[in-house]
């Protein structure tokens, strides 16, 4: 992987995180247009994603400072309930990372007709959103679980993890800037975690190759890009305008499934 290719790749990362648009689907549609190996850049994808997290972190400093402050009080404040519920919102997730994580590897292989088919899955969930009128309530702990579980099928290249959960939340009826917040802070640590799993696993040394250089650059590229697009995705589920990314996802699934079968 050159330096270019590492600069496109965590633009496309950073930028597709927050935007409903599926990162992991334009990842490998991006490897795919590229002729990068799918199979062995697991490194290059631990390394933005970790630069997308570290965007969250500082786009919601004061939250998690607040958080922080709340748990170390040890009490059964407002701060507390809402760690609970991430908690919560964890365990469908990793559920699949721990039983079913080699399945879900198998699906990152470049198959375009597969990506573009879930693409259109996000669509059409982003669509439904257009349609909800009742978002009146708080996120509580059976809709933390439920957006979790939303979460957990976004392990698949083309389902979009903002998007699948963010759509949840307002199809239940949570308050858009509410579900908005917490499905940013709710991947902070499966994430993390699953980045951390691999290193200690070995996964690097032995499906990796890639330059530091272009480590580096994807690295810096995702995060700068994966900010800008925090910040706007927050002034974006505000206004209601998630059709838009409705629209990409369905073009862009097709143009993924003919580009899969005819070449």
């Amino acid at each position: 992987m050159t330096w270019i290719e590492a600069l496109i790749l965590g633009l496309i990362q950073g930028l597709t995180e927050f935007l409903p648009v599926s990162s992991s689907g334009h990842l490998e549609i991006g490897k795919y247009l590229m002729g990068i190996n799918a199979e062995k850049s697991l490194m290059f994808t631990v390394v933005v994603h970790g630069a997308t997290v570290l965007s969250t972190i500082v786009v919601f400093w004061k939250d998690l400072i607040v958080i922080f402050k709340g748990l170390l009080q040890f009490k059964w404040n407002d701060e507390t309930k809402f760690a609970l519920k991430i908690i919560i919102s964890m365990v469908p997730v990793l559920i699949i990372g721990v039983f079913f994580k080699d399945h879900v590897e198998s699906f990152f292989n470049g198959n375009m007709v597969f990506v573009g088919s879930m693409l259109i899955v996000t669509a059409s969930l982003l669509t439904f959103t257009h349609f909800s009128k009742s978002n009146k309530r708080e996120v509580n702990y059976l809709d933390s679980f439920v957006i979790g579980l939303a979460q957990s099928l976004a392990v698949l290249p083309g389902i979009s993890r903002s998007g699948a959960t963010i759509s949840t939340g307002i199809l239940i009826g949570n308050k858009k800037e509410s579900v908005t917040r917490f499905s940013f802070l709710m991947v902070l640590i499966p994430i993390l975690g699953a980045n951390f799993l691999d290193i200690m696993g070995g996964e690097m040394s032995n499906n990796e190759s890639v330059a530091i250089i272009p480590l580096i650059v994807g690295f810096i590229a995702a995060f700068i890009a994966g900010w800008a697009a925090c910040t706007w995705m927050i002034n974006i589920v505000k206004k209601g305008k998630l059709y838009y990314f409705a629209i990409y996802c369905l073009l862009i699934g097709i143009i993924a499934i003919v580009a899969g079968l005819y070449y």
